[in-house]
């Protein structure tokens, strides 16, 4: 399947107007928060040419679709949960922490929710959670971008505070530079304690 309106359209036809996708990015990283993000796309509009998840695009024309998203979206929301709280709840409530309030935050409030490959049983609108969602729903994808970009940005900021650890790089994910890194500084404050390799 490629990526297109398909489950959005499901979702109007069943009456629902405000459909927003949901996605996170930073999930396997050992250092840096776990960011979601939650769109609700004008489906009257285009969508962004080369929309896709987020991972397989360049940066370059991912910062592009973000412009995009941003100028045409109905809303736009992020989250984002600490390393310290991810160790302490865990990375799968953290993920889902940082959805939920994503979600709450959107203005005007989703009547549906397209989420990738999670399931909210915490949240009472109706939702499809999809699997390899990005790939295939324009909104979900619209979601990974935003929050992928915001993501890395953050990352390369903090990068200037951590510079021996090379985030600007690998944002926060397990290259061999960042176990080196580990080996050489030990962690940081911005380290996942929990995750292999880390602590």
């Amino acid at each position: 399947m490629t990526i297109g309106i398909d489950f959005e359209n499901q979702a109007r036809a069943e009456g629902f107007r405000f459909i927003a996708g949901v996605d996170e990015v930073g999930r396997g990283c050992l250092a840096g928060a776990v960011v979601a993000a939650a769109v609700i796309l004008d489906l009257s509009q285009p969508l962004p040419e080369g929309l896709n998840d987020s991972k397989k695009l360049s940066e370059k024309k991912r910062l592009e679709i973000d412009a995009q998203i941003r100028e045409t979206a109905i809303a736009i929301s992020i989250s984002q949960v600490e390393a310290d709280e991810i160790d302490r709840i865990n990375i799968l409530q953290a993920t889902k922490k940082a959805m939920r309030a994503a979600i709450e935050n959107l203005d005007p409030k989703p009547d549906f929710l397209l989420i990738d490959a999670v399931q909210l049983k915490e949240i009472s609108t109706p939702q499809k959670a999809i699997i390899k969602g990005d790939a295939i729903s324009a909104s979900i994808a619209a979601a990974s971008i935003i929050a992928k970009t915001y993501r890395d940005d953050l990352m390369k900021k903090l990068d200037e505070t951590y510079p021996e650890y090379g985030f600007a790089k690998h944002v926060g994910y397990g290259t061999k530079a960042h176990y080196d890194a580990l080996k050489q500084h030990g962690s940081c404050s911005l380290h996942r304690k929990s995750f292999r390799g880390v602590g």
